[in-house]
């Protein structure tokens, strides 16, 4: 049941993941090492994409090995991480964002890349969440 859990959260959350290609790759990589096993034996003719890899985990979740339901615990507790600091570095720059970066779409870094252009300017709260976060 554990695992299903797991699954599930990880197929839910890994789209908020699409704008910081670093953090997905490392993700992506954790998983398939561990449930490399599970992969060969039972996803090897899924298209990967639109979390397809997930959902087979997911359809064999009771035949997962320890090494892979630790692959998935791990890969969610990294996406949780993840996802509290971005929602921590929307709630600290939420007025900067709106001041600066009004034009500027967001996904690939966009907004990141306006709050440094923007650096001498945004407010001290701002400044320091993304120094919290590693982005600064």
């Amino acid at each position: 049941m554990r695992a299903k859990t797991i699954v599930l959260v990880m197929a839910a959350a890994v789209f908020m993941l699409v704008s910081h290609a670093t953090a997905a790759q490392d993700l992506v990589e954790t998983v398939a090492k561990g449930c490399e096993k599970e992969l060969t034996s039972y996803c090897s003719d899924v298209t990967p994409g639109e979390g397809r890899i997930l959902a087979c985990l997911y359809a064999h979740s009771d035949k997962l090995s320890g090494k892979c339901e630790y692959a998935l615990y791990d890969a969610a507790v990294q996406l949780e991480r993840f996802v509290a600091a971005l929602s921590y570095l929307a709630n600290e720059c939420d007025e900067d964002l709106d001041k600066f970066c009004t034009g500027v779409e967001a996904g690939e870094g966009r907004l990141l890349k306006c709050l440094d252009e923007n650096s001498a300017k945004i407010s001290a709260r701002c400044t320091q969440a993304l120094k919290d976060v590693g982005e600064k």
